[in-house]
């Protein structure tokens, strides 16, 4: 067992954990925290992202132990019903979700991704390394490529994240 202090959804939490316990069953199973989901439990599919100091990440592939002073957002701590973010505003606007399953690792990627492109990190589609990179639908759908939608809400899911990139501008 060991000790570990975080932030989480903006409130200080310290657990004292099993070495072994991935970041997203400290969320889950200690925190209460529901949102992030365990699809595949092996970082195939990404309905477990969050993000973490700003950056997205496969909760069920990070141990909690190893997020010692971290700043740690969930779908939870973007919005609430009543003041959704506007990723998660625009994923009702365009029906970016059918089961639901996926969508909070969806968002948690979607947010982290305009975040990547407004630092101008490429990724492998970035057709020139020296220009900033766009939020345009194929550099979105590479970027997105690691969250799953058993549903295939893609088409959706991109146009709410194009919606956002384009109110960010």
């Amino acid at each position: 067992m060991q000790s570990v202090s975080f932030e989480v959804n903006g409130t200080p939490r310290t657990l004292t954990l099993d070495t072994r316990t991935s970041l997203l069953d400290a969320l889950r199973e200690h925190l209460k925290l529901n949102g992030s989901r365990k699809g595949c439990d092996q970082g195939q599919c990404g309905a477990c992202t969050v993000l973490v100091n700003g950056r997205r990440m496969l909760s069920c592939l990070s141990l909690a132990v190893m997020h010692e002073g971290d700043h740690i957002t969930t779908i939870e701590g973007l919005g609430t019903p009543e003041r959704m973010h506007p990723m998660q505003a625009a994923f009702v606007r365009h029906d970016g979700f059918q089961c639901g399953y996926c969508t909070p690792g969806q968002i948690c990627s979607a947010v982290a991704v305009l975040e990547e492109i407004r630092a101008g990190i490429p990724s492998h589609v970035t057709g020139n390394l020296e220009a900033a990179p766009v939020a345009s639908p194929e550099e979105l759908r590479e970027r997105l490529s690691g969250n799953l939608c058993r549903c295939a809400a893609y088409s959706n899911i991109i146009d709410a994240v194009t919606e956002v990139a384009g109110q960010q501008t």
